[in-house]
């Protein structure tokens, strides 16, 4: 009876053992996907509706993310995409709308020669997430407001809101940073 008492004994510890590092696993996991997707962490799990399903399709975007190649502009394309933004701000003066159309054609242009999938705007978003986490709600709200403006229902304040949102993330992409810092 005392070996059977051991064995049970061995086997609970075990399982607590087991148990307990499951937990930190979870826990790790979890605090490296808040602090690594930021507020999209939140919204995530908003959509979702649970946190269990929302670390589950982050970690799936981590994925999906991990099998592109996204490379760095060349220096040429850098310029090239920096002369036309600043043609697209330009144009706001007397084409609201029109200019963050092209905003919008403009920062998929760049995801489209960084490597980045340019179909669908959810996916485009989802992986944007990845490595741009802090700016892909901008990148939404920009869109959202484009949506609205070809529905004639953006102000022209709105649109003004749409090109800081879509110039935040359009600076981040060209990595401005790098190239002024070499």
């Amino acid at each position: 009876m005392d070996t059977w008492l051991w064995i049970v004994l061995v086997v609970a510890a075990i399982v607590v053992i087991g148990v307990i590092l499951w937990s930190v696993g979870r826990t790790r996991r979890s605090r490296r996907l808040r602090e690594g997707f930021g507020p999209e962490y939140d919204r995530t799990v908003d959509q979702t509706g649970s946190r269990r399903e929302a670390e589950s399709a982050l970690v799936e975007r981590q994925e999906r993310r991990e099998e592109l190649e996204i490379r760095s502009l060349s220096p040429a394309a850098h310029d090239r995409y920096s002369s036309a933004w600043a043609a697209t701000q330009a144009r706001f003066v007397d084409d609201p709308a029109g200019a963050v159309s092209e905003a919008d054609r403009l920062v998929r242009d760049v995801m489209e020669d960084r490597g980045y999938p340019t179909g669908d705007f959810e996916e485009r978003s989802d992986l944007v997430s990845v490595d741009h986490p802090r700016l892909v709600e901008d990148y939404r709200a920009g869109h959202a407001i484009s949506l609205a403006s070809s529905r004639d229902e953006a102000s022209t304040e709105d649109l003004r809101q749409a090109m800081k949102h879509y110039r935040s993330l359009f600076e981040d992409l060209l990595e401005t940073d790098r190239v002024e810092a070499s």
